[in-house]
């Protein structure tokens, strides 16, 4: 059992890292698709900003993650295995195809139908995570939008009488910081979701053997808190895997969906760390793709309505619709080959 469970969380790095990897477009699309900084500048100060997030962000959203969404009684290293497995495998595919979804909702998808493969529906705890989830599949993108939206308006009429060189020179300076506040709000969402499921786990689990409960006790905890363990290589393993970066993804966010300039750019990027961040506040897990890709499309609509690519954006809306029945499904394949493997 200590291997298997040593096993989970280290895939549980995995997936974190992947996230980072997959959603290091939520952060640095912007900034590069302005040509602001360079990519490889550009992934260093997001990973750099990811991993600030460990010192100011609570534990609210780890801990919906943890007991808002299945039964915690149902839980099992399988099922946190399964959920893992299915919301990796969603983002693989998703970064194959340069389609920007949302590892939130993949992580959330297959932990959910882990839990229903286990124990039926009423492995489901329907509630007000569930709704809030559910619900900012919709609302994230309208409240990024409408921000993105009112920032440029703003912006316009702020900067109504400079000249275009003297504005562009000014967004390029102001979007370094928009981009660090994205990539801090973006890294203190999501790296709490893999906590979360990290916590699940230890609490579901128990040492069976004196060598267990005396060396590895820090393995093992009763759900009050986060070890101070896990957090830290939670945002460690986010912030690597935006260092290293989902290039695809960035191509779709940075330029397919609008053009961007520094000023689109910088108001695109505030109005999405704002609405991240008052969903972090209040423990709502939320997808940063989401969040920024509504963003981005309220920034470019100010332009004019055709900007936006509207055939890009109906492609990531119809992945968004589907990312957690898709991996749902693969979470729940893959709890029956576990349990048929003989293992628990």
């Amino acid at each position: 059992m200590l291997y298997y469970v040593v096993a989970i969380v280290l895939i549980a790095f995995v997936f974190d890292f992947i996230n980072g990897f997959h959603d290091s477009a939520n952060s640095i699309a912007t900034i590069v698709g302005t040509r602001v900084l360079s990519p490889g500048a550009a992934v260093i100060w997001a990973a750099f900003f990811n991993f600030t997030a460990a010192f100011t962000a609570g534990e609210l959203v780890a801990k919906a993650i943890q007991t808002g969404i299945i039964r915690t009684d149902i839980v099992t290293p399988n099922v946190i295995l399964a959920g893992l497995l299915g919301a990796i495998a969603w983002n693989l595919i998703t970064w194959f195809y340069g389609i920007p979804s949302s590892s939130s909702h993949a992580l959330i998808g297959g932990y959910a139908g882990a839990g229903v493969a286990k124990a039926g529906w009423s492995a489901i705890t329907w509630g007000t995570k569930w709704v809030q989830t559910l619900s900012f599949i919709v609302i994230s993108p309208l409240v990024g939008g409408l921000a993105g939206f009112i920032l440029m308006v703003a912006v316009y009429w702020g900067f109504r009488n400079m000249g275009p060189a003297r504005v562009d020179r000014f967004f390029r300076g102001a979007q370094l910081a928009s981009s660090a506040l994205l990539s801090h709000a973006h890294g203190a969402n999501d790296a709490q979701k893999t906590m979360g499921i990290i916590v699940g786990l230890l609490v579901s689990v128990k040492p069976l053997t004196a060598t267990e409960t005396g060396i590895f006790h820090h393995l093992y905890v009763t759900g009050d808190g986060i070890p101070l363990w896990v957090k830290m290589g939670a945002y460690s393993a986010i912030s690597l895997g935006t260092f290293f970066g989902g290039w695809r993804i960035v191509h779709t966010m940075g330029s397919r969906i609008t053009r961007l300039r520094p000023m689109s750019g910088f108001a695109a990027e505030t109005g999405g760390a704002l609405a991240i961040s008052i969903a972090t506040h209040y423990g709502i897990p939320v997808s940063t793709t989401h969040t920024i890709a509504g963003a981005i499309m309220g920034a470019g609509a100010t332009y004019r309505f055709s900007a936006v690519r509207w055939g890009i954006a109906r492609r990531i809306v119809w992945a968004w619709v589907i990312t957690i029945p898709a991996s749902a499904a693969v979470a729940a394949l893959s709890y029956w080959a576990l349990a048929a493997a003989g293992l628990r």
